[in-house]
């Protein structure tokens, strides 16, 4: 007799890398908790996704010996809000950590995990959205990304030695969107050196998606990127942007 069992819909959790101390930022607190405005860049990047309603929970993953993380994020609370402590010494440690809390915490193989940077806290919900309609149906899963518009130089020191076509290439972004099971397998195989999770899925012979993202979903990693970041939030706070959810 044929089975009547209804497929499972897709399930996505958000998983926030958090354990980083970002010394390129030059600052005297790790670089999640600068102040951007009024909260921290943690804090931002969070009501972000706070706003995207086919979340099922966002786990937040912090290093063992995190304390601070309550105060800089005062407003991450209620049943789709989990924190972990099991950070590890690399980004991508972190991430099989938080695979692992995942699963413990119900998570499936065929569930969707999107790997979203703290640093990256002028994120919309709008965009995380169209990442998962673009995605949902995908066998692989992929990311946010822009075309390169700049020529691009490869350096020696600080001395130009080649220039680079910059056809058919992309600046990855995040949030990074996978099925559960195949992250957990690819950056097993790939090791801590992978600097993105569509780089070790990459390395599983599979090809991501790119969806287009947008040029204010940057990465904050130097002093001066954070200050940008204040101006575009006052900007944004002043001239919301039509129909974006903030």
């Amino acid at each position: 007799m044929p089975s009547t069992a209804v497929p499972c819909a897709n399930r996505y959790f958000a998983l926030v890398p958090c354990a980083g101390v970002g010394e390129r930022a030059g600052l005297d607190v790790p670089k999640q908790y600068a102040p951007i405005g009024s909260r921290s860049m943690v804090a931002h990047t969070l009501a972000a996704l706070a706003q995207v309603s086919r979340l099922q929970a966002t786990l937040v993953v912090l290093a063992p010996g995190d304390r601070d993380f309550v105060r800089h994020a005062p407003g991450f609370d209620g049943e789709g809000a989990w924190v972990a402590h099991c950070g590890g010494l690399s980004r991508a440690q972190t991430v099989i950590n938080g695979l692992g809390e995942l699963s413990r915490r119900g998570a499936v193989a065929s569930d969707w995990v999107l790997v979203h940077d703290a640093a990256r806290c002028l994120l919309r919900a709008a965009w995380v959205d169209r990442l998962i309609d673009a995605c949902a149906a995908d066998p692989v899963g992929g990311l946010l990304a822009l075309p390169l518009a700049d020529t691009l130089k490869q350096a020696r020191g600080n001395r130009v030695m080649h220039t680079l076509s910059r056809a058919d290439k992309w600046a990855a972004q995040t949030p990074q969107m996978f099925r559960l099971g195949l992250l957990q397998q690819a950056l097993a195989k790939s090791g801590a050196g992978v600097t993105d999770e569509a780089s070790a899925v990459e390395a599983g012979g599979h090809a991501p998606l790119l969806v287009p993202g947008e040029l204010e979903n940057f990465k904050l990693t130097w002093p001066s990127d954070l200050v940008l970041a204040a101006t575009l939030l006052q900007a944004r706070e002043a001239v919301p942007m039509e129909g974006a959810q903030q």
